[in-house]
């Protein structure tokens, strides 16, 4: 979902003035910094790559406080911030070539509104929102093309993807013509695509599938030897989410250990050309002069599975997917500092408010991570909006036939699926199986139901499940609506319904018997 939100984000390298002018600054600075803030996409956590393989980690950023964030899939849907600033907080300076954002309340909520707009502009296809509506009918799906790999054969082949280096030269050029010469402390967001996988254009048997795809110049930073192949479930005994995802994903076929380890390869390649783009708005900022008070954060909207658990792409709750980097340096930030505790990405904004100096609004759903990572706000604030020790997710969207939800600790992590009782949940204790391979939910029935418990206190989440069928429901009941009489044949031609056209009465009665299967919402009311 979040391709286009951030290269739509990225082409224009977003910078509005910060707060202060003519007033007293409130926050731990005596003077207010500047904040870059960098976003990819699909960047796994490097502690990961560390255990799992290259050379060469990215070192995305020299003498900097890195707390690993727990990535919140409802980052822009659910009770986030974002979803809370009014629309009328924007307006675009008629005239400019750029769009840029004035200064109303004050550039954080220029910030959150602006991601929040432009999240809610982005086109799902129309396959992708059908298929998540009706992952309740028994439907036999089309695979996707089988994940592949293509390589540049050029070792000075540095600029793969061309249109992340784009908006890089941009952010770059606007510090160096106009972020030098501010006078007030500015915001710039930077999105980069990379190191999503690429959509492969090419026809045939793996059309639609997702490439790897990288230069040589990038794959010789890559230790070959190293990448390990992750283990596998037997397809007998997986559990019936990842099966389903894993089937939709095309990946329950024979794979050759070559074939796991290019992917694998070449997604660290494409980490370090993201890296490579992150080191040179960093090093600009250097040499202007900038670094010492300017506040950098970086992190990714969610992980990359690289096939482990037989999957590649995300929408899974395991760490390939959910767990990615947070990172933050500069002025007042602690240098060489590894923060262990699970923190979200609900969190950057609450963030960048109190780097500001901004009060906090009562009903954010994140914290601000300062006191982790500032010696001052530690010295300051003690015992003051301490961060949770648990992280929430949850996903109802395509390529899983569930609603799924997630209860990160440190040690433990549950996952809790429709329901929860028409599918089974899953345990894992990070502390002794970090790769997640044996769900020990039975094992513990203490742990898994005081988690449970837990689950449903910050969440109804039976009740969100039925309340996600009903819309599902009605959406696809409109949508069918709009189709008219083209209806069964442009189903047909959905990407993930297979032999439609084969047997539309079959299919078709079973849409039927769908919609008048009802959910009521109320039933799974809290006493």
């Amino acid at each position: 979902m979040l391709l286009l939100w951030v290269s739509v984000v990225a082409t224009s390298a977003l910078a509005a003035p910060a707060p202060g002018a003519g007033g007293q600054r409130r926050g731990a600075w005596p003077d207010a910094p500047n904040v870059v803030l960098v976003v990819s996409d699909s960047f796994v956590s490097i502690e990961r790559q560390g255990r799992g393989c290259p050379a060469t980690r990215p070192a995305l950023s020299p003498s900097c406080a890195a707390g690993f964030g727990e990535q919140n899939l409802s980052f822009q849907t659910s009770s986030t911030p974002m979803q809370r600033w009014k629309t009328n907080i924007l307006s675009r300076k008629s005239g400019s070539e750029t769009p840029f954002y004035q200064l109303h309340e004050s550039t954080w909520h220029i910030l959150s509104e602006c991601l929040y707009k432009l999240s809610n502009l982005l086109p799902i296809t129309c396959s992708n929102r059908v298929e998540a509506w009706t992952r309740d009918v028994a439907f036999l799906l089309r695979q996707e093309g089988r994940p592949m790999v293509n390589l540049i054969p050029k070792k000075t082949k540095v600029r793969v993807m061309q249109r992340d280096w784009k908006s890089t030269d941009r952010a770059v050029n606007w510090l160096r013509k106009e972020g030098i010469n501010y006078t007030q402390p500015f915001v710039l967001y930077l999105g980069l695509n990379l190191p999503h996988p690429y959509p492969s254009p090419s026809s045939g048997e793996n059309f639609g599938s997702s490439t790897f795809h990288t230069s040589l110049y990038w794959l010789k930073k890559v230790s070959y030897d190293a990448i390990k192949i992750p283990k596998w479930s037997p397809l007998s005994e997986m559990h019936p989410i990842d099966y389903y995802s894993s089937y939709t994903k095309n990946c329950t076929g024979k794979f050759t250990e070559k074939e796991i380890k290019n992917i694998r390869a070449f997604y660290y390649a494409m980490c370090a050309e993201t890296d490579a783009m992150l080191g040179e708005v960093i090093l600009a900022l250097r040499q202007l002069d900038l670094l010492r008070k300017t506040i950098v954060i970086y992190a990714s909207d969610h992980g990359e599975l690289a096939m482990e658990h037989r999957q590649f792409y995300k929408m899974s709750m395991y760490e390939a997917s959910a767990h990615v980097p947070l990172l933050i340096m500069g002025p007042g930030i602690k240098a060489n500092l590894q923060v262990s505790n699970v923190v979200s990405l609900v969190d950057i904004y609450p963030t960048m408010l109190d780097i500001a100096g901004i009060p906090l609004p009562q009903n954010l759903s994140g914290y601000s991570l300062l006191p982790l990572s500032s010696e001052m706000f530690k010295k300051e604030q003690k015992f003051k909006n301490l961060h949770p020790p648990w992280i929430l997710s949850q996903f109802h969207g395509c390529n899983v036939n569930a609603s799924t939800y997630m209860l990160r600790t440190n040690q433990w992590k549950y996952i809790a699926y429709s329901d929860g009782a028409s599918v089974l949940p899953q345990l894992f204790d990070l502390s002794s199986d970090p790769d997640e391979l044996t769900n020990i939910a039975t094992k513990f029935p203490e742990v898994t139901y005081s988690l449970d418990q837990k689950l449903r206190s910050i969440i109804n989440y039976p009740k969100v499940s039925a309340s996600v069928h009903q819309y599902n429901k009605e959406e696809f009941i409109k949508w069918k609506q709009s189709i008219g009489e083209n209806y069964s044949n442009v189903i047909a031609n959905l990407r993930w319904h297979q032999d439609w056209l084969k047997e539309p009465r079959k299919y078709e009665s079973a849409i039927d018997l769908w919609l008048k299967a009802h959910s009521d919402p109320k039933k799974f009311e809290q006493k």
